[in-house]
């Protein structure tokens, strides 16, 4: 379980992981060695995964962005194994949740355009046999996009 001191640190490395450990202790109020100390348990005990940049996905030359919901005609297990699999291995595909509700998954992909987003529907989840349905939710705009949880 974490303490509140877990909580402090977890809530800033979310915002700035690049800190240094000095800079970190600092800023929550302990001692170098024991924020070192309790940064390495936590990313021994799985709680921290991994480290990443955040990036602009336009200015990255991404300035299409879709939630997919799509509804499958099998649901036995190999036939959604492979489905699964395949999503993973699209690097247009940041999210693929399964869920309840009218959609099996639900799918975020971001892409250059509306032509690279139709190559995406036509040489790839539309070959998918057993895909049933597929709606897109073209997304206008983000209004909030939190990676961080809310220590």
């Amino acid at each position: 379980m974490l303490d509140a001191q877990d909580r402090r640190l977890l809530l800033r490395l979310q915002k700035d992981s690049r800190l240094s450990n000095q800079q970190l202790a600092e800023e929550v109020g302990m001692s170098a060695s024991a924020c070192w100390r309790r940064v390495d348990a936590l990313e021994k005990s799985g709680v921290i995964t991994r480290y990443a940049a955040m990036v602009d996905r336009e200015q990255a030359g991404f300035a299409m962005s879709a939630i997919l919901h799509v509804s499958l005609d099998r649901h036995d297990e190999q036939f959604v194994t492979q489905f699964v699999a395949r999503v993973k291995q699209r690097s247009e595909v940041l999210e693929c949740f399964a869920t309840t509700g009218d959609a099996d998954y639900h799918l975020r992909v971001v892409v250059s355009d509306m032509a690279a987003y139709n190559r995406f529907l036509d040489d790839f989840l539309f070959k998918i046999a057993g895909i049933r349905h597929v709606r897109t939710n073209v997304i206008l705009k983000e209004i909030k996009y939190e990676i961080a949880l809310p220590f």
